[in-house]
């Protein structure tokens, strides 16, 4: 019965971050009217307090006029995490379709 509560335990503190994960979606003049989609990931220092370079959603957008931007913790971003999160380096990943 230990093992068992254990095991538990363990899962839901690795499933724990998969709960908070952020999404945004910002439409740009009505949205995107296309599927053509470029993605780059954004990177953070100190849990997040301190952007590392910058993403630019209109250098992505290439010149659209109407364009989706999404912003997200995906799963290769908590994969990435994992391992760089003991510097406190964290990233996301931001997704332009035009």
């Amino acid at each position: 019965m230990k093992k068992l509560l254990v095991v538990a335990m363990c899962l839901a503190v690795i499933a724990l971050p998969l709960t908070g994960c952020m999404y945004l979606k910002h439409n740009v003049n009505g949205g995107a009217s296309g599927g053509t989609q470029i993605s780059e990931r954004q990177w953070y220092a100190l849990f997040g307090l301190i952007p590392l370079g910058q993403v630019d959603s209109a250098k992505m957008a290439s010149g659209a006029t109407t364009y989706t931007v999404e912003s997200q913790h995906t799963i290769i971003d908590f994969l990435i995490n994992i391992v760089t999160g003991y510097v406190t380096i964290y990233s996301q990943t931001v997704t332009v379709t035009k």
